[in-house]
């Protein structure tokens, strides 16, 4: 199947010289939610840009629903709706206002019944008359979504949709994200929240210094490049390992109250019954284990870090 957004070989130097794409190649399927992950400068809103068709790119092409983004831009454009980073609105005009004016811009023709369920889909509708000032900022960036969904796009970019709002809105946003998704509306978002990549995403991507350094499935990812703890809890204190536990991956936690051991989930023997016989035969005694899986956000460092290894080794 087609995908609905193909990047192929896109890089972007600006004329001072400073290269802040190399090379992409991405395509984001019909209907998923892609999260695309990276550091401050990383180039994320950069490849959004150039997607959306805001800023030119140097080299390659992107199509958007079949449509190319600079042959055809009123068509690709059309399919694409952005909610950008900064808040940026007509503070004096009302959300009704503001909302139907956006839809206007894109030549489709008016829809009330379309505006108004939007806004009632966003929790907006009791706000329809208000002035976009006397909102707080929460609202304002649910007025922004309601714009970039105005004229009916199949694509949505939600660059950093999250950021500056309290976690419990977050989490309301998350949920009317997946409502978007399950309308139909890919959705492409870009974050500085590991959490909520973990919670909402399908497939992520991480890009670093201008390089998309990996794409996965959210849960493939996690179990490649995860790695699974063991936290024992001791019966009695203990202040050095034995040297006999020494050649196990084992770090003394919680003033040696714990033992944390760490194993790659991936191997055949995960070495937990050799490691639990080898505690008896040191006669040390636990009340309790435990067992948890890394996080996103220590894999996303270690990719960041390993990535940033490979240039340094390569320069």
């Amino acid at each position: 199947m087609q995908p609905i957004i193909s990047v192929a070989g896109v890089g972007k130097t600006y004329a001072g010289g400073f290269t802040a794409l190399k090379s992409v190649d991405l395509d984001i399927h019909s209907g998923e939610i892609f999260a695309l992950l990276g550091p401050n400068g990383a180039g994320k809103t950069t490849l959004i840009s150039i997607i959306c068709g805001i800023v030119n790119a140097t080299s390659g092409r992107v199509t958007a629903d079949g449509n190319d983004i600079q042959q055809d831009f009123r068509a690709a454009r059309s399919k694409i709706g952005l909610v950008p980073q900064e808040l940026s609105t007509d503070s004096f005009e009302s959300v009704w206002n503001t909302v139907s004016f956006s839809r206007g811009l894109f030549g489709k023709a008016p829809n009330p019944q379309h505006i108004e369920k939007i806004l009632r889909q966003l929790s907006l509708w009791d706000k329809k008359d208000s002035k976009i000032m006397a909102l707080s900022g929460g609202m304002k960036r649910r007025v922004m979504i309601a714009k970039a969904l105005s004229h009916e796009p199949s694509i949505l970019f939600l660059d950093e949709p999250t950021a500056g709002v309290d976690v419990e809105l977050r989490r309301d946003m998350w949920e009317m994200v997946r409502g978007l998704r399950e309308n139909g509306v890919t959705i492409i978002l870009t974050t500085h929240y590991i959490e909520e990549a973990e919670e909402m995403a399908d497939r992520i991507g991480v890009i670093n210094h201008g390089e998309l350094v990996l794409v996965e499935e959210k849960h493939e990812l996690m179990q490649k490049l995860g790695k699974k703890q063991l936290t024992i809890h001791l019966q009695n204190q203990i202040s050095e390992l034995p040297e006999e536990l020494k050649k196990f991956d084992l770090d003394i936690a919680d003033e040696g109250n714990q033992l944390i051991y760490t194993f790659d989930t991936q191997r055949e023997h995960t070495g937990i019954a050799t490691l639990l016989r080898a505690l008896n035969q040191q006669g040390m005694e636990f009340k309790d284990l435990h067992s948890s899986e890394s996080s996103l956000e220590e894999i996303f460092v270690s990719l960041v870090h390993q990535s940033q290894d490979e240039r340094q080794t390569a320069g």
